[in-house]
């Protein structure tokens, strides 16, 4: 993982996961730059240090959204939560990598 800083993290995604650039400078513009709102900074990259650390990891990425995806589909409200749970955990999980992992 980049340093946790906004530039930093727009590097990476730039490098290693480029199918995620136009989203992130479109919410980039949505959520700070056409507003001004940089208390909103903090928010913008937690969301989406979670994103580049599932991205940059395509085998669990998909399976992440596999578990969503078979979430939203279940008809047992008891399985999809465990499925959502699952999927939460790994979120959990990614969100807390530090720099250099």
């Amino acid at each position: 993982m980049p340093e946790r800083t906004i530039p930093a993290l727009r590097a990476a995604i730039a490098a290693f996961t480029p199918q995620l650039l136009a989203d992130f400078e479109a919410n980039w513009r949505a959520k700070i730059a056409d507003t001004y709102d940089i208390g909103a900074a903090p928010a913008f990259l937690a969301r989406w240090w979670g994103a580049y650390a599932l991205a940059r990891d395509p085998e669990l990425d998909h399976h992440v959204r596999d578990l969503e995806q078979r979430a939203a589909e279940c008809a047992d409200p008891d399985k999809a939560k465990d499925l959502l749970e699952e999927a939460s955990k790994i979120h959990y999980r990614v969100a807390a990598l530090e720099p250099g992992e």
